[in-house]
């Protein structure tokens, strides 16, 4: 399984980025239902929402992730580039850990941040995202970033796609607003694993004093 190609990040840092992500396990998780994708007046587009994205905020980096509605509370590991140019995943050794792009937008900041995570294991254990497809709009995700301040994001949609036909463009392109994505592996399984991926969408609608940092 991989996440397709980055290629609309921050300056195009890559071209055709893969992550792998997870491998097939013998129950399915679950899986975003169609009232959860972009409405037909949204016209598909991401960074088009009725959550008001507050001002972004400068770089910083990313410490932890929650998602309060499935019960993820993860620590975040920056992930880079092999020498194929591909994102490594967090270690599967480490699957209840999440990842973020460190050459991509830092969560908060103006643009688009990416962050991933294992749905299983090898061993079919769930990963920190295996219940990510039953995340639902309005709900919240929360960063909290080495600056002592918690990014808040509403859910705009969530979608599934299979990753031959992944749209790159709308999962990675920026809207000039402060954008979060959320991807995992998702949709049928086969013998090769898993043969899409689960994006959520959400956009910075609040910020809070942590005091950590």
């Amino acid at each position: 399984m991989f996440v397709p190609p980055v290629t609309y990040l921050v300056l195009a840092l890559v071209a055709g980025v893969l992550l792998v992500l997870g491998t097939m396990v013998d129950r399915r998780p679950p899986q975003p239902s169609a009232d959860q994708a972009f409405s037909a007046t949204s016209r598909g587009r991401a960074g088009s929402t009725a959550h008001p994205a507050v001002a972004p905020l400068p770089r910083a980096e990313p410490v932890r992730l929650r998602i309060p509605a499935i019960g993820v509370n993860a620590s975040l590991a920056r992930l880079g580039l092999d020498r194929a140019g591909a994102l490594r995943p967090p270690p599967e050794g480490e699957a209840g850990v999440a990842g973020w792009y460190d050459d991509g937008t830092a969560p908060g900041s103006r643009g688009t941040a990416v962050t991933t995570g294992h749905v299983d294991t090898r061993a079919g254990s769930p990963g920190v995202f295996y219940r990510l497809g039953a995340v639902t709009k309005g709900e919240a995700i929360e960063v909290d970033r080495a600056d002592g301040r918690t990014a808040v994001f509403t859910v705009d949609a969530v979608e599934v796609y299979a990753k031959d036909r992944f749209p790159d463009r709308k999962v990675y392109g920026s809207s000039g607003r402060p954008e979060l994505r959320v991807i995992t592996c998702g949709g049928p399984a086969g013998d090769d694993g898993y043969r899409g991926n689960v994006v959520v969408y959400a956009t910075l609608t609040a910020v809070r004093q942590t005091g950590a940092g």
